[in-house]
């Protein structure tokens, strides 16, 4: 088992022994087990899931860090939000509103589109997670 700890700003989201977690990380999808490597490493925005008593539970996350020691699993992250947490209609239009920036902003400054490239990100993570509502 592992223990999961998620945490926002604002609040402890999640303290709970799992079986499994999946995480985005900044290299790619990385699946952690009992007894996985030390590893410390960025999270991107994305779905991040873990299973709990044999069932998959998923949140969206905005980025942030993941480590793990010893079969723990610490995330910390901006944001992270369940399906029934998400409004499907300001997803839609916080990705509406970054792929028109991005649009606009082509050639621009890169900061500034590696900014709405997140925000894009975390709006499709979003829609993708509420699509299985």
């Amino acid at each position: 088992m592992l223990k999961l700890e998620i945490v926002t700003p604002e609040k402890k989201v999640l303290d709970a022994e799992v079986e499994a977690v999946t995480i985005p990380t900044a290299s790619g999808e990385a699946g952690l087990l009992t007894n996985h490597a030390p590893i410390v490493s960025a999270l991107k925005p994305g779905i991040l899931s873990y299973t709990i008593k044999g069932s998959v539970e998923k949140l969206v996350v905005s980025g942030g860090f993941v480590e793990m020691n010893h079969n723990k699993v610490s995330v910390l992250t901006d944001s992270a939000e369940s399906a029934e947490e998400i409004d499907v209609d300001a997803a839609r239009s916080d990705r509406e509103a970054a792929e028109r920036e991005l649009a606009a902003n082509a050639s621009s400054a890169i900061e500034l589109t590696e900014v709405t490239r997140e925000q894009l990100d975390i709006a499709n993570a979003r829609l993708q997670l509420t699509a299985r509502k």
